[in-house]
This record gives C-alpha cells, sequence and structure tokens, in this order.
C-alpha cells in the first residue's frame, strides 16, 4: 500500500512540474525588435513674449507713472488687435516696496516695474505692437518660448506614423532572412516628443530698434529682400520601439 502511494504522489508531482514547465514556455520563441521615427517641421503660431515696463522721469519733468504706463500700454494692445485674453500679468517688481517707500519719503527714486506675457500669433502683430511702445518705459522684450495650437494633433500624427514605419522596417528587414513577420508584441513609446528649435530668446532693450535682424526667418525665406518674415519652424521628431513575432 505505501508502494502505490508513492508512486501515486510521485506521478503527481511529474505532472505538475511538468504544467508548469508548459506554462512558462515563451509562446513567443522568434522575435525581432525594430525602431521607427517620424519628424515634421511647423511654423509656431504661438509666441510667448513677456515686456518689462518701468516708471520713468525725465530731466525737468515729473516722473511718469506705473498706473498711466499701464493703461497707455494696454491700449497700444487693443489697437494691434491683441485681444486681452491673450495678455497676463507675469510679476511686479519694487510695486509694494515703491509706495510704502512713498509714505516716508516724499522725493524718493524706486520705480516700479510690471511684466505682462503677451501670446502673439505672428510676427506681423508684433511688430504692430513693437512700433507703438514706450521706449522710455520698454526696458525688455523677451520671446520666452514658442509652440503651436495644434501641437497635441500632430502628436498624435508622428506616434501613428512612427508605429507605421516600425512595422515597414520589420517586414524588409525579416524577408531579407526568409521569415514572416507576426503580430505586435510591445510597443515601447518614449516619455515625450522630442524639439528642436521650439524656444527661442532674443532680448530688446528699451530705446533699440526691432528689425529684421533680431527674427530668423523661416526655412526658404533666405531672400533679404523678402519682407515675409517669421520665426524659425519648430522641428518634431517622435521615435518608437516595437518588437514582432516572428511566423
Amino acid at each position: 500500500m505505501k508502494k502505490i502511494i508513492s508512486i501515486i504522489m510521485l506521478t503527481g508531482f511529474t505532472a505538475t512540474v511538468f504544467a508548469q514547465q508548459q506554462a512558462t514556455v515563451n509562446p513567443f520563441p522568434k522575435t525581432i525588435t525594430v525602431s521607427g521615427s517620424a519628424e515634421m517641421e511647423i511654423i509656431p503660431d504661438e509666441i510667448y513674449v513677456n515686456i518689462t515696463l518701468r516708471e520713468y522721469q525725465k530731466k525737468g519733468e515729473s516722473k511718469k507713472e506705473l498706473e498711466t504706463i499701464k493703461t497707455q500700454f494696454l491700449d497700444y494692445c487693443k489697437s494691434a488687435g491683441i485681444p486681452d485674453s491673450v495678455i497676463s500679468i507675469s510679476s511686479f517688481t519694487g510695486y509694494n516696496n515703491y509706495y510704502n517707500f512713498r509714505r516716508k519719503k516724499k522725493d524718493n527714486d524706486l520705480m516700479a516695474s510690471i511684466v505682462y506675457q503677451v501670446k502673439f500669433k505672428d510676427s506681423k502683430t508684433m511688430d504692430l505692437l513693437v512700433e507703438k511702445l514706450d521706449d522710455e518705459a520698454t526696458q525688455n522684450f523677451i520671446i520666452a518660448s514658442t509652440s503651436h495650437s495644434k501641437i497635441t494633433e500632430f502628436r498624435k500624427q508622428l506616434k501613428i506614423q512612427a508605429i507605421k514605419a516600425a512595422k515597414e522596417k520589420g517586414i524588409y528587414l525579416t524577408e531579407a532572412i526568409g521569415e514572416k513577420l507576426g503580430a505586435a508584441i510591445t510597443i515601447n513609446e518614449p516619455d515625450a516628443l522630442q524639439y528642436s528649435g521650439n524656444y527661442l530668446s532674443n532680448n530688446f532693450l528699451a530705446n533699440t530698434t526691432y528689425s529684421q535682424s533680431n527674427m530668423t526667418l523661416a526655412e526658404g525665406d533666405n531672400d533679404p529682400g523678402n519682407e515675409q518674415v517669421d520665426f524659425k519652424k519648430i522641428k518634431l521628431r517622435f521615435e518608437v520601439s516595437v518588437i514582432f513575432a516572428l511566423q
């Protein structure tokens, strides 16, 4: 009886080990890993500019207050066709200190300043505003960054194109060795797109002239006599790695 029980236990143990081995068998013993990429160039239609305005006082004249400068600036924006919805206050400098100091000393020389951020659609609208700005009050005109309103849509398009490129590569590589491409097993998507040339930064100090030399010509606009000047194109690139089974 003991022998019979031992044989039954041994048989059960063997069957269990065999079942476990079967479960760990790789269902895709042959695979191929290929990469695919896609890229495009776009002209930005979202240009974020930080404009610093500061109080000033010319010799023999009273100081031009910040409130007056702010009102004039917003009027300039309106006349240039810039809506209030794309204008925001980035920061104040010396504003509170100025009014606290004013209570203690009548003749003070602390100049308050404010930084506005304006989102432009193109350089033409930017030119219209620059022509109107008060040169004495404008301390800085800095292009902080550029982007595009349809960047999410472009991102999706590039991902699809990159995966298709990976599959196409997998087909001709497997055909070269007499194999056939099977189903996709794993798609490795990176966290973000790769950007090139999407951040521009130029400084326009007060009392300087805004000119074409401050801008970057878009690709193909190399004619010095061409008046259509715009920003350098943003180059977007997406890469993906895909593991395919081999049939």
